[in-house]
């Protein structure tokens, strides 16, 4: 009698389903089957899987109202076959009746949220302000019973309240902050009761998405601390991170390695962990798609990388200082000290590649990188650090060295020239480049070219022009040291580049804000700009060089009211 009554349940449930089937030609027969195994499902895991197919065969039309309808004639349902189940204990059959509770209230508030999003995005208004609120409403209604008839024991628990906050953080409200700090919290007090740890990822995937890094850093590390819970070996784990890092989901693969790099220099002598710990700090550090600085190997282990361009400087320098606790600077030969100063200068932590430079000049001043590593210090010297007499120091030492100039000889000629001529010492500047001009000989055209307009300015007693003088002013002047270079975010790719490559170059301004006024900007670029003369009006422009050598972009950013920042940046041309 009681099957009886179950499968006259089930005949009356298809039969309202009919509607929806010949209506929207969805295939009968899968929701038939797809809604008796909600309704006969004993646990949350039985109820996943029927749930998630649902959702897809909905969402892939857009039904979002037929879709919560639906759910909420299942439940319905769902209520009135309970006195016909087999009678199990209290416990289980609330722990049932929470859990399909639990499920239809979180798919229903995930139906309307993708709702919201999709009338806006193909700009229904017409829906969106005349029923925008009543979603909202049964959004915010439903997912709170979702959360209420949950714990932090089950992963539904947590994904409504990742709804709650992507909510929030859409609407941009003042209960986003909140929402995130709960939900974080949700994720720590699972991670303790669960073994299924694949809700912690999904949920700091989407965290990063939304562009929380910093929170999807601790959601990570949490899914990172449960992965060495359960006794994995150190290169299975160095397997999952190398797996993260070449899906590019860097935030992962950093938590993971940061375990695996504590344990292998706590358990490991030197000589076997810092090899593991310089593959590291190679595949993180700045590199071209196809034009690095230091070319990595072929994968042979998962303590190998494999150069897929995924890049994070200060993750690189993270490891390298690492490497340089555990065996000094000596643990570095000069390709991988010129690595560590060369991703130092492209993560703009311009003093600190300085003083790595410096290392590497004095521990092995016959290496090819020698005269590049000087001539960045002389830049770094005079417009990052405003210093020009040690700067000077550093030109001098280029064109002291050889009788014949390379580019980076040449280059120092024109910035001792340049400078000079700031300073309105005429002579040495003309001699400067006059110099310049006969090392150069037949080569170099691009500092020819800059070094004949300089001379001209100089012989026509007219001022260096005005771009670069601004630049000039800006970093050398005294009363200028409040531009610092943090207002402005100048960019290059590649940083290497082939010689008629194109390069781009751009910059992103963090100006204070001015209300509801637009700010008009100016953008003076000067410098070693190659084929291009941006106007004043471009933040970005492409370019091409045609010699070798170091390249100084030069920038100033003017509003309306002054100079907001000055910056500069460094291409290499080989």
């Amino acid at each position: 009698m009681k099957n009886l009554k179950f499968w006259i349940l089930i005949c009356g449930f298809t039969f309202y389903l009919l509607p929806f089937t010949f209506l929207f030609a969805q295939p009968e027969d899968r929701l038939v089957t797809l809604s008796k195994q909600i309704i006969e499902a004993k646990s949350n895991e039985e109820l996943y899987a029927p749930f998630e197919e649902l959702k897809e065969l909905y969402f892939k039309d857009n039904r979002y109202t037929d879709f919560t309808e639906f759910l909420k004639s299942l439940s319905q349902q769902k209520k009135t076959l309970e006195p016909f189940t087999p009678l199990e204990t209290t416990e289980k059959q609330d722990k049932n009746k929470m859990s399909l509770t639990g499920f239809t209230n979180y798919y229903i508030a995930l139906s309307r949220y993708h709702q919201l999003k999709y009338l806006e995005g193909t700009q229904k208004w017409d829906e969106y302000f005349s029923q925008g609120n009543t979603y909202r409403d049964e959004l915010m209604q439903r997912v709170q019973n979702s959360i209420d008839a949950t714990t932090t024991k089950d992963a539904l628990h947590l994904y409504a309240r990742l709804i709650l906050w992507q909510f929030h953080k859409d609407q941009q409200d003042v209960f986003s902050a909140q929402a995130l700090t709960d939900l974080t919290n949700s994720v720590l007090e699972y991670s303790k009761a669960s073994s299924d740890i694949k809700p912690i990822k999904e949920i700091a995937d989407k965290v990063l998405s939304f562009g929380e890094k910093g929170k999807s850093r601790e959601l990570y590390k949490i899914y990172a601390q449960r992965l060495i819970a359960s006794d994995i070996k150190d290169e299975a784990l160095a397997a999952i991170a190398l797996g993260f890092y070449k899906e590019g989901n860097l935030e992962l693969a950093e938590s993971i390695y940061d375990v695996y790099v504590d344990r292998i220099t706590k358990s490991s002598p030197q000589g076997k962990s810092i090899p593991v710990l310089i593959n590291i700090a190679k595949s993180f550090a700045y590199k071209n798609e196809g034009a690095n600085p230091v070319r990595n190997t072929t994968q042979i282990s998962p303590n190998t990388i494999v150069s897929n361009g995924a890049n994070d400087m200060l993750y690189a320098e993270k490891i390298f200082k690492k490497i340089e606790e555990l065996g000094g600077k000596q643990a570095f030969n000069q390709e991988l000290m010129y690595l560590r100063a060369f991703n130092l200068e492209k993560a703009k932590e311009f003093i600190k590649a300085k003083d790595v430079y410096s290392d590497l000049v004095l521990m092995f001043p016959e290496t090819n990188h020698t005269d590049e590593a000087i001539f960045k210090m002389g830049i770094i010297n005079t417009y990052v650090l405003r210093n020009k007499k040690e700067g000077r120091n550093y030109f001098e030492k280029l064109i002291q060295k050889k009788q014949t100039l390379n580019s980076w000889g040449i280059s120092g000629l024109y910035q001792l020239g340049l400078l000079s001529q700031w300073e309105n010492d005429y002579p040495a500047a003309k001699d400067y480049y006059n110099k310049l001009i006969y090392g150069a000989g037949d080569s170099f055209q691009e500092e020819l070219t800059v070094a004949r307009e300089r001379l001209k300015e100089i012989e026509q007693v007219k001022p260096i022009e005005y771009n670069l003088r601004t630049f000039l002013d800006a970093s050398l002047k005294e009363e200028y040291s409040m531009f610092d270079m943090t207002k402005l975010d100048l960019k290059c790719n590649p940083y290497t580049a082939k010689k008629e490559e194109a390069v781009d170059i751009s910059t992103t301004t963090y100006a204070s804000p001015s209300g509801c006024m637009q700010i008009e900007l100016q953008y003076l670029w000067s410098g070693d700009l190659g084929s291009k003369k941006p106007f004043v009006d471009q933040a970005a422009f492409k370019t091409t060089y045609t010699d070798m050598g170091t390249k100084v972009i030069n920038l100033v950013v003017v509003s309306p009211t002054g100079i907001i920042d000055r910056s500069l940046d460094l291409v290499d041309v080989y």
